[in-house]
């Protein structure tokens, strides 16, 4: 069954208002790594993530391991996605943490995936300080 996909940032402004305050900033750090990834700007990702953020997971079949810079020498190497869409869901939270899962299509290399991001808020700020993810054939 192929995924319905969305960007949601394009949602309306009523079903924004409808969130409440903690769901509006993890929504909004999860935004804030697409437009990243949209604009290949490196920097704007890495405020989306802890700075000692880890990612693991596959491209394609290969295994990626390590630090999130992994990440950054990614878009560094591949560019921007213009053409990304993404829908951001909010899988699990409590006071302090959360679990959430971004499925996109057309990353700048013109994959489409998954993406699991722990989130942990540290002196007030929502940051991801790990990120699961898997591309798939298409």
């Amino acid at each position: 069954m192929p995924l319905q996909y969305f960007c949601i940032t394009t949602i309306n402004q009523k079903s924004m208002e409808s969130l409440n305050t903690q769901d509006k900033e993890i929504i909004s750090v999860l935004e804030n790594y697409a437009e990243g990834l949209r604009n290949g700007n490196i920097e704007q990702l890495k405020k989306t993530f802890h700075r000692d953020a880890i990612m693991y997971g596959y491209w394609d079949q290969y295994l990626v391991e390590g630090s999130i810079t992994n990440l950054y020498d990614s878009v560094a190497r591949h560019g921007s996605a213009p053409h990304l869409n993404t829908r951001i869901e909010i899988l699990h939270k409590a006071e302090n943490i959360a679990l959430v899962r971004v499925e996109y299509e057309k990353n700048a290399a013109n994959k489409d995936g998954m993406d699991y991001h722990s989130l942990i808020k540290v002196n007030g700020e929502w940051k991801v300080i790990a990120k699961l993810f898997q591309t798939f054939e298409k």
